[in-house]
């Protein structure tokens, strides 16, 4: 009987038809439908499989892309506290010495000391803004949305009118 179920008609090893032999119409026996099943389900599983690599791997590639961000984040964002500190105060003593030696008023002495300031700080901030934009998990959270689990989206698209795309929705279609 094991023999039979590891060598009958449909598993390849044979006559190598499908299972179905002169008998089209006829549904398969048993023992063959086992088969099959227990074939589609390996093969189900073994996809699974495949797919868990796959978002493994995307994650843990996601995280170091995030790691990296956020290191090159913090050290913009430290950069921008020194300049922002530093620069006002060094910059506001070379003013006062300039007011002296120019005669310049002490309000044309500020607004130079606080646009020069402004300007190396406004950089900053916006370089820390453009790297903790990368440590957002964009692509796992794309794929997890393709999935269907996490959507954070969908409370926003019930919100927004027919016509109109949310930009995350414009985000998964430039993907």
């Amino acid at each position: 009987m094991n023999e039979d179920l590891r060598n009958g008609p449909g598993d390849g090893t044979g006559t190598g038809d499908d299972g179905a032999g002169d008998d089209a119409g006829k549904a398969p026996h048993l023992d063959e439908s086992v088969r099959r099943i227990g074939k589609a389900g390996r093969a189900t599983l073994s996809s699974g499989v495949d797919v868990g690599r796959a978002l493994r791997k995307l994650v843990s590639a996601d995280l170091a892309l995030s790691r990296s961000a956020l290191g090159r984040a913090l050290a913009w964002c430290a950069v921008a506290i020194i300049f922002g500190a530093s620069a006002w105060l060094l910059l506001m003593g070379a003013t006062i010495a300039v007011l002296q030696a120019l005669g310049l008023s002490w309000l044309a002495s500020i607004a130079i000391t606080a646009a020069i300031s402004l300007a190396v700080t406004g950089f900053a901030g916006w370089r820390v803004a453009a790297f903790f934009d990368l440590a957002g998990l964009h692509a796992t959270r794309r794929q997890l949305a393709r999935l269907g689990l996490f959507n954070e989206d969908d409370d926003d698209e019930d919100d927004a009118p027919s016509g109109t795309r949310t930009p995350a929705q414009k985000r998964a279609d430039a993907a």
